[in-house]
């Protein structure tokens, strides 16, 4: 019980009951889908189906394009709609495009199904911080978002080694299977998410008053505490899960010549390290400058891909000891990286325009995934390919100093220390 007590203090545990679980349990069945088929995109659009992998990042490229295109949109509707119905719609319909691109053969039809989960295969994560933000206090806010993310990374190594034990490159139908399975499991979530509508629709009080009903995305631009924020999230995100979600599992197979099974094998390291240390990291950042702490995650994801090009010297059984280890130290640095980044911009955030707060964070993870994709396709088409992961870990430091220089310009509240810490 002391050990419980230590890594979950009382006083947050005893906050974990009614919605508040209902979202918690949403949050892991929805991410049990996700990680079945999260690392296969360009794997299954070069490999499976046969397109190229120009045209693979490329689309992966375009899809986050899109995702930042409709962004805007999504964090309006949950201002003004409230996040529930935003979740529910966006479940649903990114269920139907799953099953529409596990049947996709030509390209047109791959780009038309690519763009639908684009649109709407993000679209829940704004509207799901919206949704957690208001039901915890705020003195639980960082931690509240750690525990989802941990949630998070349960479901996905689930997902993960379900995936690992099924797919087949000889067999394209264990895809399919995969993709349409995906989507059945984002329909229940999508259900089991309107047991929580009492909580999450719009705030009445909002709606009533003329000044806070009239103001919007000029605002939300106008802060420039976000804007700092969001532009260091994306070099640092660039540096981070934008190039490992677009190229890991083609560096992996098609550069270190492993099978696609150790994929899953490599991710379960990452998500289990984070479902084991996540309780015990939120514990040590809690006080701490939640900028400096920032520039922590920027030196793990350095150290990771430091680790992945020295794979590249070694044979095959090694190469897979080293990039579980390397997912290791980079899932440390996601434990940082999820409660201290959201907690910083619900913190800033007005409650009338916390909606929007949170998809105008949300584009960080969509122009890092048009950026990081391009990015690694140029690196292959000039055959420097081996020297992608170098390039990408310096740019996850120049994140990262970008995020210590934005202590400058919070408050100390939202920076996560006492008024009285240096």
């Amino acid at each position: 019980m002391k050990l419980i007590d230590n890594l979950v203090p009382t006083d947050f545990r005893s906050s974990i009951r009614g919605p508040l679980r209902r979202f918690f349990l949403c949050t892991f069945i929805g991410c049990v889908g996700n990680g079945l088929t999260l690392s296969l995109f360009v794997i299954y659009l070069h490999n499976v189906r046969g397109f190229s992998t120009t045209f693979a990042t490329l689309l992966l490229a375009l899809s986050a394009v899109v995702g930042i295109g409709s962004a805007p949109l999504w964090g309006s509707m949950t201002d003004r709609l409230g996040p529930i119905r935003v979740i529910f719609f966006a479940y649903s319909c990114d269920a139907a495009a799953l099953v529409f691109w596990a049947l996709a053969h030509t390209h047109e039809e791959a780009i038309l199904a690519a763009l639908f989960i684009a649109v709407f295969g993000g679209a829940a994560w704004g509207p799901a911080s919206t949704m957690l933000s208001r039901l915890v206090a705020p003195e639980h806010r960082q931690r509240a978002f750690g525990f989802n993310f941990m949630l998070v990374n349960l479901g996905i190594g689930f997902g993960g080694l379900i995936s690992a034990s099924v797919v087949n490159l000889q067999r394209p139908g264990t895809f399919v299977a995969l993709y349409i399975f995906n989507a059945g499991v984002i329909v229940f979530a999508a259900f089991y998410y309107l047991t929580l509508r009492r909580h999450g629709g719009p705030i009445k009080v909002h709606h009533e008053d003329p000044v806070k009903n009239a103001e919007g995305w000029r605002e939300v631009m106008r802060d420039r505490r976000l804007v700092r924020y969001v532009v260091a999230a994306i070099f640092l995100m660039v540096g981070g899960y934008g190039s490992l979600d677009a190229g890991l599992s083609l560096f992996v197979v098609n550069n270190l010549k492993l099978s696609v099974h150790s994929i899953g094998v490599i991710w379960f390291f990452n998500t289990s390290t984070i479902v084991l240390a996540q309780l015990w990291v939120l514990n040590r950042i809690e006080g701490k400058s939640r900028t400096r702490v920032m520039g922590i995650v920027a030196a793990f994801w350095f150290f990771f891909w430091v680790i992945l090009e020295t794979t590249l010297a070694l044979p095959a059984a090694a190469s897979i000891s080293m990039l579980c280890l390397a997912m290791v130290v980079f899932a440390i640095g996601e434990t940082i990286l999820q409660p201290v980044g959201s907690a910083i911009v619900n913190d800033i955030a007005p409650e009338h325009l916390r909606g929007r707060y949170n998809a105008a964070s949300g584009l960080s993870w969509g122009i890092s995934g048009t950026l990081a994709p391009a990015i690694m396709a140029l690196y292959f088409s000039v055959h420097l390919g081996n020297w992608w992961p170098i390039g990408t870990g310096i740019t996850a430091l120049v994140g990262g100093a970008m995020m210590m220089n934005l202590r400058r310009h919070i408050s100390a509240s939202a920076d996560g220390r006492s008024e009285l810490v240096a």
